[in-house]
């Protein structure tokens, strides 16, 4: 399983506050306690600051740099924003994201291209925002298609069904469910990935909800996700998830967390 510590996201008051006060110290102690978790990207989005994300996202680049080598996932729809960040970004990172809207897809795909970069891929058009199974494997064809038609080999390729907060879309979890399944066993080679949190948006236990999802999502094929790694029951709910379905050669990785005293 892939994961992408979703933590340092300028939607979250502390990051939003730490990045208007240039507070490099903050960043990086979000950066590093992520990276001991157990992430193997490092999520960074500066959208929040509307005129000044270019600058910001820029320097977020730079600071966690600074304390981990692991690579970089820029979260933004500015391609003037990931653009100016490739440029500093040491290594290969994942543009997060892309999709089927037009405006978007003229921006992102050049840079796609061009840093030879992993790319998560909304199931959204200019039409659609894809909410049933069938309208997310549709949408997940087309931009596959499209995608490697221009190139990027699928291996590179991370479909986002859309996850929906249950709590005003009954049928989300379902919806989302089915799509991965459909998505990985018609498409060889393919990844999946969601921004898992958002399913329990506006509802009490949140943890509970999202570590019960990951769970259910790992069992119909998902194989990335943008989470929480410093969540430890969450990050426990992963390591049995992956152990029970067979991706633990021997459960190394369950027996090795459990002596670390990460389990419990």
């Amino acid at each position: 399983m892939l994961i992408i510590g979703e933590r340092i996201n300028s939607s979250r008051q502390t990051i939003n506050q730490a990045i208007k006060n240039q507070d490099a110290e903050f960043i990086r102690a979000e950066a590093r306690a992520q990276a001991k978790a157990g992430a193997h990207y490092i999520d960074i989005n500066a959208g929040s600051f509307v005129g000044q994300e270019t600058e910001y996202l820029c320097w977020l680049a730079e600071v966690v740099q600074e304390v981990t080598d692991l690579p970089l996932s820029l979260d933004s729809p500015n391609a003037d924003a990931v653009a100016a960040a490739l440029e500093i970004v040491k290594g290969p990172a994942i543009i997060n994201s892309i999709s089927l809207e037009s405006r978007r897809l003229a921006g992102m795909l050049p840079l796609i291209k061009k840093y030879k970069s992993k790319v998560v891929a909304l199931c959204q058009s200019d039409e659609v925002m894809a909410a049933t199974a069938d309208s997310k494997v549709n949408i997940a064809r087309q931009i596959i298609t499209l995608l490697t038609g221009e190139g990027v080999p699928i291996r590179d390729i991370y479909i986002d069904p859309l996850v929906y907060p249950v709590a005003t879309e009954g049928q989300s979890a379902r919806n989302v469910l089915q799509a991965i399944e459909r998505i990985m066993g018609l498409i060889p080679g393919v990844h999946t990935i969601c921004g898992l949190t958002n399913i329990s948006y506006g509802l009490p236990a949140r943890r509970l909800l999202n570590r019960t999802f990951l769970v259910a999502a790992m069992s119909h094929g998902l194989d990335a996700a943008i989470i929480d790694p410093t969540d430890r029951e969450l990050m426990a709910s992963l390591t049995a998830a992956e152990a029970l379905l067979g991706q633990d050669e021997f459960c190394a990785r369950y027996i090795k967390a459990y002596r670390e005293g990460k389990l419990t």
